[in-house]
């Protein structure tokens, strides 16, 4: 049972759902979907300041994507008449999908990342957004090219205590990071494989999955490649190979528990892409990567062919949370220990993200 209520903003690929449960309670309610029909692949809640404001990034095919506000715990959201998030003119690029919502360091403060692979920013609580030109302007841009979901910045971390620290992943590019706020990007993707180029360890270009940063230790972050799961001890600068003991070394999503605990779902290969054997199992490391045992109670390990996307394992506390493009979201009150379906029959889902509320 939870100490304090849960909250779970669940995108899927026909809409946002609301999951919440109450504090010493273990049973959930649903609301949704919002944005029925649109592909929905991030969200936020931010309560910095005392405020309960909702974000989600919903796309049609159709009319493209937006980036869309609640202010009333998801029952209204607003419909801006001008987008809030825009390719400049000058750019020639139209704005395909919204991949991340991240918060900075300073309370006011959001960042979005893209397909087209950039990142916006907005410093007065998302009132006006501007293209962080930055990253935009970098050299290597014009030589990224797309993943098999695009050309995306798909994962932001930032640094609570510093606002010039941020970091992202891009696909296909590698890791990024700035010191200075976003006005210049360094690439920091030593020791990071790229199989599938002729230089297998090139400057950039790999396809990063995720990343995602220790809780305690500043310098500590992992990485789920394309192939290859990797631990950073000098803050995302160089990478070291951790897959030791995990059945593959394909796969999407990742997550850092409160107790330092790394989750992982591997995945078969890139050419199969559902979890091995047919087993849905999630494997866990509690020493950063030196061991990995797989955690199996309560998950399904017969006809289990399900795919996780790179957002959709989350944690918060020692809660951990994992949907499926089948529609199945699981969950763990004990770091993992055990396992149980919440829901079973959703859309496909495209992002998990956990929070605890006062």
């Amino acid at each position: 049972m939870a100490d304090k209520e849960t909250m779970l903003l669940v995108g899927t690929a026909k809409g946002l759902f609301i999951l919440r449960r109450p504090a010493g309670g273990d049973k959930w309610t649903i609301a949704g979907p919002h944005f029925a029909g649109r592909a929905v692949y991030s969200a936020f809640f931010d309560d910095r300041k005392g405020r309960n404001e909702m974000w989600a990034g919903p796309v049609s095919w159709h009319f493209g994507a937006e980036l869309c506000k609640s202010t009333d715990m998801g029952a209204t959201w607003d419909a801006p008449e001008r987008m809030r998030i825009k390719m400049p003119a000058n750019t020639k690029k139209a704005l395909e999908n919204i991949w991340q919502i991240a918060p900075g360091a300073d309370p006011d403060t959001l960042y979005v990342g893209t397909a087209p692979a950039a990142v916006f920013e907005s410093h007065d609580r998302g009132e006006t957004w501007k293209l962080n030109k930055g990253l935009w302007s970098h050299p290597h841009r014009k030589k990224w090219t797309p993943g098999f979901g695009g050309l995306a910045v798909h994962t932001i971390v930032t640094d609570k205590k510093d606002p010039n620290d941020i970091k992202i992943a891009i696909s296909t590019g590698g890791v990024y990071q700035t010191a200075d706020g976003g006005e210049n990007w360094q690439v920091t993707n030593t020791g990071v494989k790229a199989y599938f180029l002729p230089d297998p360890y090139p400057e950039f270009g790999q396809c990063v999955h995720k990343i995602a940063r220790h809780p305690r230790k500043k310098n500590v972050y992992f990485l789920q490649n394309h192939h290859g799961v990797y631990r950073s001890r000098d803050g995302a600068v160089t990478w070291q190979e951790i897959e030791s003991g995990l059945p593959s070394n394909f796969g999407f999503g990742l997550t850092v528990s409160d107790s330092g605990s790394v989750f992982i779902v591997p995945l078969d290969s890139d050419g199969i892409r559902y979890t091995c054997e047919g087993k849905l199992r999630v494997y866990r490391s509690r020493d950063e990567g030196k061991s990995w045992e797989p955690l199996t109670k309560g998950l399904p390990q017969k006809n289990a062919y399900e795919v996780i996307l790179r957002d959709s394992v989350a944690s918060v506390g020692d809660n951990i949370f994992i949907g499926t493009k089948n529609g199945k979201l699981f969950g763990s009150g004990d770091d993992g220990d055990s396992w149980k379906l919440i829901e079973g029959s959703l859309p496909e889902i495209c992002c998990v993200k956990a929070y605890s509320l006062a």
